[in-house]
This record gives structure tokens, sequence and C-alpha cells, in this order.
């Protein structure tokens, strides 16, 4: 029984993704999807295409960001926390920027963005491949 486990466990790691690539795709994914949360503010939505290609952008700097911080340090609270912490001041760049009417968007902006550093914090953590491994050898 023990001994299928170890099988099973070895299989899912020369499976698994490595922290930057997982970390590369969540980020883009979500990022469309944190872009596509400015539907929700009507005076914005004849911005939406140009809102969701930023977003993507900012959610792959941060899978990036997250991802190498999770390759130096192995610990999913830090990981949430460091995924929070990107996101959050990322999306507050991007918030400090005012419509042309010079509004700005904190909340709107910021907590989607939160929320995907959140995220991808902690799945670099918890199905990141180690960088150090490589299936190649």
């Amino acid at each position: 029984m023990f001994n299928r486990t170890m099988e099973a466990q070895n299989r899912l790691e020369e499976t698994a993704m490595s922290k930057i690539s997982l970390g590369l795709m969540l980020g883009g994914i979500l990022g469309i999807f944190d872009g596509l949360t400015a539907w929700f503010t009507p005076a914005v939505r004849s911005q939406l295409l140009g809102i969701v290609i930023g977003s993507t952008i900012k959610g792959l700097i941060t899978g990036i960001a997250i991802a190498f911080f999770a390759r130096k340090v192995n610990s999913l609270p830090l990981g949430i926390i460091f995924g929070l912490a990107v996101g959050l001041l990322l999306a507050f760049i991007v918030a400090a920027i005012p419509d042309p009417n010079g509004k700005h968007y904190y909340f709107e902006i910021m907590l989607p963005g939160g929320i995907l550093g959140v995220i991808v914090g902690f799945a670099t953590q918890k199905y990141g491949r180690p960088g150090g491994s490589s299936s190649a050898a």
C-alpha cells in the first residue's frame, strides 16, 4: 500500500508544472478575468479591451514575481502573503492612474488584483514543481 502511494506521488511530481510555468499560466489566465471585472463598472465599459490587455500583462508580471519567490521560499503562508502583496502593489500602481475624468477606481482594481495574487501565491507553493528538479536527468 505504501509503495503505491509513493509511486503515485512520484508520477504526480513528474507531471507537475514548474513554479515559473504555473505562475505565468495562472497569472495570464486570471489576468484576463481580472480585466473582465471592469465590465461591472459602467463608466469604463468602452475601454474594456484595453483594460483586459493591461490586466493580462499585469497578471503575467504578478505570476512571474510570485513564482520566483516560490522557487526561493518554500512556505505556503509566506507564498500567499507575498502573492497578496504583489497583487495589491501592482494593482495600486494601475489604480493610481486616473481615468479621463480624473476619477480613481482603487477598490475596483485592487480587489481583483489582490485575489489574483493570493490564488497564484497559493497555487505556485502548493502545486508547482520545485525549480531545482528536472525530469531530463
